[in-house]
């Protein structure tokens, strides 16, 4: 395979090796590079986290990809139940006073990604996406176990409730006031992750539990 140059030649801005000498581009790349970063910079679009966990990535998707152990590993999400919709579960977040959370489970058992669809207070747009990945350890550590990733973007709803006519009180906290902590706050909930995943797998008996509701064809 290679690459058709004339498609690249009018795009304006592009370094590469046919444009950009070796010394030139470790001088941009160094220039990029400092000792620290405001927490803006790093974190006010996205948010990523990342941990190995001494657990087999097959044991790893699978508790994942079930939902209700959500209630294990989250610092607040609590009681999840059937919200009525096919694949929809209601539960509370025990981060605000009163408040429902609408979560739904997309699961990609090849590419081993687990996304949990979320939202606040309703559940006809579920806009609060939390991505995450398992990847084989072995590929990328050379050592048994996974290496899990955990993505949120800042989706402008953070910044602003859709729906305040929803919310239990005038005065609750909204989810989005909480995002400059979303770093601190999740590696909290991923070291949970870890310490449940391994626990379980070094006592050798399996890492998911039944849910306490059991629903058809789930």
């Amino acid at each position: 395979m290679s690459t058709n140059e004339s498609t690249l030649a009018d795009i304006p801005d592009l370094i590469r090796v046919e444009n950009t000498g070796r010394d030139e581009v470790i001088a941009r790349c160094a220039a990029l590079t400092r000792p620290a970063y405001p927490h803006e910079q790093v974190y006010g679009r996205y948010c990523t986290i990342e941990q190995y966990i001494d657990c087999p990535p097959e044991q790893v998707f699978s508790y994942l990809r079930q939902g209700h152990h959500l209630e294990e590993w989250t610092y607040s999400l609590r009681g999840f139940t059937p919200a009525g919709t096919p694949g929809l579960w209601v539960g509370d977040d025990r981060l605000a006073p009163d408040t429902r959370i609408y979560c739904r489970v997309v699961a990609h058992e090849q590419a081993m990604t687990v996304d949990y669809h979320c939202a606040w207070d309703q559940g006809d747009k579920l806009w609060m996406i939390y991505l995450m990945r398992v990847v084989p350890a072995e590929l990328v550590l050379d050592r048994p176990g996974s290496v899990v990733t955990w993505t949120n973007c800042r989706h402008p709803y953070y910044d602003s409730n859709p729906h305040p006519e929803l919310a239990p009180a005038p005065d609750r906290p909204w989810v989005g006031d909480f995002w400059d902590l979303f770093y601190a706050g999740h590696t909290v909930e991923m070291t949970n992750l870890k310490a449940i995943l391994e626990h379980r797998h070094r006592a050798g008996g399996p890492v998911t539990v039944a849910p306490a509701v059991v629903v058809a064809g789930r």
